[in-house]
């Protein structure tokens, strides 16, 4: 059996495994949404509690008919993206000077941990007071949700450079602005987008928890409307939108994250 011919072999299969994946995983989901809708219909579960995916699928589209829909999306849309970009500098500027300074490193580290364990939601009356009830206060509560655990993310990443290639950088005479460009920061790529991943649902959660507290759209306010008349449909609506969003932005940034060359 030749080389090549073993090469194609493996390449089917995994084709063939990954295929297999994707189809088992969309059949789950198709299943247990039409367990739940039969259940529904045969009055087995409470669908005022529970509603049902047919119901849900209609409200979805009635919103989209009456324009609301993509209002509420574009307002959670646009906040999260902006909260990710403010994330995203800070994290990485932070992680640099936590790298490049041990001591400033050793001082702040104790107040990360702290400030990570902190319920942000606890902060949401504060932020309100301070920044307004509006929406930079829904973007500062997501940036204070995510920013944290991405810093000690990438800070982390940063730290557990190959030590040996900092040292052979160092022997050519080259300057710490030098091994951070060429070596920790290329070095921690694949760090760099995983923590991107996570932050964008953090993202997303920090600003419906914002929007909670303080949204007149979004859709956030979409599921606190819903619950505050009842209506158990319109709060499984708003679940679904932003279980749909959220897959969305995931794929978005692994496309970037193929296209890029690390």
């Amino acid at each position: 059996m030749s080389e090549s011919f073993r090469q194609k072999k493996f390449i089917k299969r995994y084709k063939r495994n990954k295929m297999l994946i994707k189809f088992l995983q969309v059949f789950i989901i198709l299943v247990l949404i039409g367990i739940w809708e039969l259940l529904a219909r045969n009055g087995a579960i409470n669908t005022f509690i529970t509603s049902y995916p047919s119901k849900i699928f209609d409200t979805i589209i009635n919103l989209f008919r009456n324009g609301d829909l993509i209002n509420h999306i574009w307002v959670t849309l646009s906040e999260t993206l902006i909260a990710f970009f403010i994330t995203g500098v800070i994290s990485i500027f932070i992680s640099i000077l936590l790298y490049r300074f041990e001591i400033f490193s050793k001082v702040v580290e104790p107040y990360l941990v702290i400030l990570n364990s902190l319920p942000k939601v606890a902060l949401g009356p504060v932020i309100i007071i301070w920044v307004g009830a509006n929406n930079r206060s829904i973007i500062l509560m997501a940036v204070l949700i995510s920013v944290i655990v991405s810093i000690q993310a990438i800070s982390l990443g940063f730290k557990n450079t190959n030590k040996n290639r900092i040292k052979l950088l160092k022997t050519f005479g080259a300057s710490e602005l030098d091994i951070l460009r060429y070596v920790v920061i290329p070095s921690n790529y694949g760090v760099i987008i995983n923590t991107f991943k996570i932050n964008i649902g953090m993202c997303l959660i920090g600003v419906v928890m914002g929007e909670f507290l303080t949204s007149k759209a979004g859709i956030g306010y979409l599921i606190l409307y819903g619950s505050q008349v009842f209506n158990l449909t319109l709060v499984m609506s708003g679940i679904v939108i932003l279980l749909i969003l959220s897959i969305v932005l995931y794929a978005i940034i692994s496309q970037i994250e193929k296209h890029l060359d690390f």
